[in-house]
């Protein structure tokens, strides 16, 4: 029987792996070159990178393809027809959510008026919003929102949850889209969540942010085009919300862009999953879905092509 052969982007990946058992070979393909071989039974692509690099695919025979990403908007045109993609899901969740928490509390808390004080020697004494006791909308109730609901708990926010389907589960209503305007006219703190395709790019638009309440907080984690950029512009340079993004629309913004002189806005640059729990996160997804390929068992995370098991 030959070997399940596993190529892996780097060296610290492959470490992460750790010893592998008789008949696992992992070898480094970092997608710089032509595939070093014409079979590769898993392949893991570099975390992150241009979508047109899955090109280098053409030609090799492989059984899954295992993203380091949650996202996997735009890539299903680069991929050789029947290939099965799977998603980094149970990797980023976490780290996402305490940056979508970190947002929140610098906004709200006015962290980041603190530091631009600092900046200047001076420091003045002011009142901010609380979480505490705001209603917080979490658009989009995937595994990230799930994790950002589970650290807002502590925090006593009052939380309504959107998700394409409406639903109940042990923290009560799942509110279904259809009900998403009433619900953005009563929300102080809008969380958004959703992962990038036809139905969600341009969803928050002009009339999304007008529904919003003044002063009102909008955060974004999920992918910038969910979000009309000009209609971000407007709504914050006039002061009347607030802007907490880790993703935009380009991205990077260009140097000098409006957003970034902005007091109310605050950004980072699309850093929800980097952080050092990723590695050994990326690790144990991955050495789940070795030992599922020799076992003939199906594969976790399929969102493209294939048959797998979705848990």
């Amino acid at each position: 029987m030959s070997d399940l052969i596993v190529s892996v982007p780097d060296e610290s990946l492959r470490e992460a792996l750790g010893p592998q058992p008789p008949g696992v070979q992992v070898i480094i393909w970092d997608f710089d070159e032509p595939a070093p071989r014409s079979s590769i039974d898993l392949v893991v692509p570099p975390y992150l990178g241009p979508a047109d690099r899955f090109r280098r695919l053409d030609g090799v025979r492989t059984s899954l393809v295992q993203s380091q990403s949650i996202g996997y908007d735009g890539l299903e045109e680069f991929l050789p027809p029947g290939t099965t993609f799977a998603n980094a899901a149970s990797v980023h969740e976490t780290s996402t959510a305490e940056l979508a928490m970190a947002l929140i509390l610098a906004s709200q808390r006015g962290i980041p008026d603190f530091v631009r004080q600092a900046e200047t020697g001076h420091q003045r004494r002011s009142w901010y919003p609380s979480l505490a006791d705001r209603t917080v909308l979490l658009v989009g109730y995937g595994g990230v929102g799930r994790a950002i609901d589970d650290r807002l708990a502590p925090f006593e926010a009052n939380v309504e949850r959107v998700a394409r389907r409406g639903r109940r589960d042990v923290r009560g209503v799942v509110h279904a889209l259809t009900s998403l305007s009433s619900l953005l006219t009563r929300s102080d703190i809008v969380v958004v969540a959703v992962p990038l395709d036809e139905s969600t790019t341009g969803m928050v638009d002009d009339a999304f942010l007008a529904s919003m309440p003044d002063a009102s907080l909008f955060v974004n984690v999920s992918r910038g085009p969910v979000a009309d950029t000009a209609a971000l512009v407007e709504h914050a340079g006039s002061g009347r919300l607030r802007l907490a993004l880790d993703v935009t629309d380009p991205e990077p913004l260009p140097d000098g862009h409006p957003l970034f002189s902005m007091t109310n806005v605050v950004i980072s640059p699309h850093v929800g999953g980097a952080t050092n729990a990723m590695l050994p996160r990326m690790a144990r997804l991955v050495n789940d879905q070795i030992g599922r390929l020799r076992r003939g068992e199906p594969v976790r995370n399929v969102v493209i092509g294939g048959a797998g098991d979705q848990t």
